[in-house]
Formats: structure tokens, sequence, C-alpha cells
């Protein structure tokens, strides 16, 4: 069975490709979702995109992923460093989550530096602009198939 992923973007990455483009780059998110279904096709797997500028409903998807998705890539955006909602919810999912940011939040505003997600995240990509979320796309597939081969292995 191919890798199902969920992609989830928080607050104000709807406007990318015009939005601080020298730091978010010039990739609107239509752009990077075309990216990643191409990345995703060559692994066999499927993504699923979607923005919300609402925590709520990004708790509310994370919380139903599990019933139809085998990871999650997560931008959370602002809530990155301020959601302890999100936090519970990436923890009681159970599904490997990758973290992406666009730009390395450690060059950044020190407010920037603590992510909330990362305490829910078997990996982090960010610095690497919009190439980060296509080697999100190839880490979770891998967390995937790696859960499946365990999985494999106990029944033996």
């Amino acid at each position: 069975m191919a890798a199902r992923i969920l992609v989830l973007n928080g607050p104000n990455l709807n406007l990318l490709g015009s939005r601080e483009p020298r730091i978010y780059g010039r990739e609107t998110l239509a752009e990077i979702e075309a990216a990643c279904r191409r990345r995703a096709k060559a692994h066999a797997a499927t993504v699923e995109f979607r923005q919300s500028n609402t925590e709520g409903e990004l708790v509310d998807w994370v919380q139903q992923a599990k019933e139809k998705f085998d990871a999650l890539i997560v931008n959370a955006g602002a809530y990155t460093h301020t959601s302890v909602a999100l936090l519970d919810a990436l923890l009681a999912c159970g599904l490997p989550a990758i973290e992406v940011h666009l730009s390395n939040i450690h060059r950044r505003e020190a407010f920037r530096e603590t992510s909330y997600v990362s305490k829910a995240a078997a990996g982090i990509v960010m610095g690497l602009g919009a190439k980060g979320y296509e080697l999100a796309v190839e880490a979770a597939v891998h967390l995937v198939e790696r859960k499946k081969k365990k999985k494999t292995a106990r029944r033996k």
C-alpha cells in the first residue's frame, strides 16, 4: 500500500510567493504542492495539501488524520511557536510527523527559535525554501516504509 501523506500549512502560508519573498521565496503554495505531488508520485505515494489560518481547524485535521493518512508534514507557521494545542494533537495522533520551515527559524527572531511542533516531530527540515517540502515528502515515505517493515517483521 502506498504512503498517504497529509501536508498541513498554517497561517499566512496562503500568501507564499508574495509575502516577504526574501525570507520565504517566490514559490506559491500551489507550486510547492505540485512539486510535492510529483515527488510523492515518484515514490508511489499520495499527498493531500491543506492550509488554514485557524488553529482549531489545524488541530481538527491532525485529530482526523489517523483515519486516512500514514504520515504528516506540518508547517504550522506562527503556530509553531505558540500552539500547545497543536502539539497535543500531534502527540495524540501517533502518526509520524515531519516539521517543515521555509526559513531557518534559528537564524531569525529569538521567539521563533522555540518550536512546540518539534516535540512531536520525527524530523525537521528547515532553511531550504520550497525544496524542504519535497525532502519532507521523501522523509515521510521513508518513515512509513520503515514502520511497515517493522510491523511485517514482528508478524514473522
